[in-house]
């Protein structure tokens, strides 16, 4: 097992703009043997950003807060805020798989990427961040609105070694994303371009996922795989998607990656926002499954995270 960097070798992660000037993405540190899984969080109010789509995927955008009902642990609850169309500020986490079995498609990848980052970041209240992962997740670039100092991260990836997704997701969502608080006050998206596969991580599957619940942070990922034939890795792409709210894009090839990239970032564009109080508000540290749902319409899809983890005593 390859050993991660000493602490001096990334004592400069927090300085994006340097990473990303210097054209050597950093090492992400271990984790502490003592540093526990679980981060507690406060929920007194639990928000959630979804879309709703018809069967065929286009967007719906008309609705108000009396077409929803949510649920949680089976028990209806009451809506207390809801904006049809969420502004709020994005921090946005480009996960890009640089590991050996993407290396013939890697350069279209690389471009596809960037223009999505540009298409997304449109302000200054706007943050993005790239981690490249192969042996291990390397930070390129912090969170930072400079759209250019990111393009300059991307396109100085180069692909070569093993897979460490998981790890990636787990270091962008708990070191990184839930750095703004409060969590109700920002959208936060992870973006992977991955084939799915996973055989360096020092995290599981599903701990790269709670971290991400706790970081409220929708996954939304672009499958690198272009045989046009499941592979367990796709199941993977769809599993972490599903469990918060995201989808899973398979263009069947590389020409269709950039509308792919489109694809997502209209989605981005097209959220809704609520929040209601847990009744009753169950300290127990555990996780909470929710419900959303269109109220009399089988005919739609909400695309809604899958539960929450609620505070512990």
């Amino acid at each position: 097992m390859k050993l991660w960097a000493p602490a001096a070798a990334i004592g400069v992660l927090g300085m994006g703009l340097w990473a990303a000037e210097q054209q050597t993405p950093k090492p992400v540190p271990p984790p502490q043997q003592d540093e526990p899984t679980r981060i507690q969080v406060e929920v007194t109010r639990v928000p959630m950003l979804f879309t709703v789509t018809d069967k065929k995927g286009r967007f719906i955008t008309d609705l108000d807060k009396d077409n929803f009902e949510i649920f949680e642990n089976k028990k209806r609850q009451e809506i207390a805020e809801f904006s049809a169309e969420s502004d709020l500020p994005l921090r946005i986490a480009v996960l890009i798989d640089t590991s050996n079995s993407i290396r013939e498609r890697f350069r279209f990848e690389q471009e596809a990427a960037s223009e999505f980052v540009k298409s997304v970041i449109k302000s200054k209240n706007d943050k993005g961040m790239v981690v490249s992962f192969d042996t291990q997740p390397e930070l390129v670039t912090d969170l930072i609105d400079d759209t250019g100092v990111i393009d300059k991260g991307i396109r100085g990836l180069r692909p070569g070694g093993g897979t460490s997704l998981y790890d990636a997701i787990f270091f962008a969502c708990q070191d990184r994303l839930q750095r703004d608080q409060p969590s109700t006050k920002y959208r936060r998206a992870v973006v992977l371009l991955s084939d799915g596969d996973d055989n360096n991580s020092r995290y599981t599957r599903d701990q790269a996922l709670e971290m991400a619940q706790k970081a409220d942070a929708v996954i939304y990922a672009i499958s690198t795989n272009l045989s046009r034939i499941e592979s367990e890795g796709d199941k993977v792409l769809k599993y972490l998607t599903a469990e918060t709210g995201g989808r899973a894009f398979f263009p069947f090839k590389v020409e269709d990656l950039e509308v792919s990239f489109e694809n997502l970032a209209s989605e981005l564009r097209h959220q809704y926002s609520l929040a209601y109080r847990p009744e009753p508000l169950i300290a127990d540290g555990l996780f909470h499954p929710i419900d959303l749902r269109v109220k009399n319409r089988k005919d739609l899809v909400v695309h809604a995270r899958r539960g929450y983890y609620a505070p512990k005593k």
